[in-house]
């Protein structure tokens, strides 16, 4: 059975996910934006060992404090699509932007695609690239709990933006009704930010990309 723990990072209280296989505590961390020491924390209060960073997309707030976590734990970095590696590249740059120290630019030891497997113990995520808030964006996906990391392309009630560069709203719409929906109305979803919800609810009401949007534009 999976486990997570939800770690805010940020000033902007970005959702890292530490996530671990219950028979073995092996593990993964997704999204680690910053804070590192409160990272490294839950970590060890929760007896993980960790075996992969991964990225859901390169904005600084989820994969600022990536390059130090991975030289701390011994841990590669996975992900994310490489049509996010202007914003890896970029992140120094977007720190200055938002006042976040300590933010690195780095290579992951691999770039993920559609299809991909993650495993950690007995578990495996199933990678899914959903772009539109950023052109290289992947979701991580449990079957077997029913659950899905997506980043910022899906909310409580919203969608993520966009309107940074490379945003497209098209696509992000398009990836949530054709990749993520498709998974199930059971399916639970952790947000980047917020609290989690299921793929149901928002096929159901989310004014954006529910049943009656009505081609209403994200924010």
């Amino acid at each position: 059975m999976i486990k997570t723990r939800i770690i805010p990072v940020t000033m902007i209280v970005q959702n890292c996910c530490l996530m671990w296989c219950d028979a073995t505590r092996k593990g993964v961390v997704i999204d680690p934006g910053g804070d590192h020491a409160d990272i490294l924390s839950a970590i060890d209060q929760e007896n993980v060992s960790v075996e992969k960073i991964l990225i859901t997309h390169g904005h600084i707030d989820h994969a600022g404090n990536a390059a130090a976590l991975s030289r701390a734990l011994g841990a590669p970095i996975w992900g994310p699509h490489k049509d996010d590696q202007f914003l890896i590249d970029a992140l120094p740059t977007q720190a200055a932007m938002y006042g976040i120290s300590g933010a690195e630019a780095f290579t992951p030891a691999l770039w993920l695609n559609e299809g991909d497997s993650i495993t950690f113990g007995d578990e495996v995520l199933t990678v899914i690239h959903a772009p539109g808030h950023t052109p290289g964006h992947l979701v991580y996906f449990n079957e077997r709990s029913r659950f899905a990391v997506v980043g910022d392309v899906l909310f409580s009630g919203t969608i993520g933006r966009t309107d940074l560069p490379r945003g497209n709203f098209e696509d992000l719409t398009a990836s949530i009704k054709n990749k993520l929906f498709v998974l199930g109305d059971d399916v639970r979803f952790l947000p980047g930010h917020g609290r989690s919800g299921t793929f149901g609810d928002e096929r159901l009401h989310n004014p954006f990309v529910g049943i009656n949007a009505g081609g209403v534009k994200g924010e």
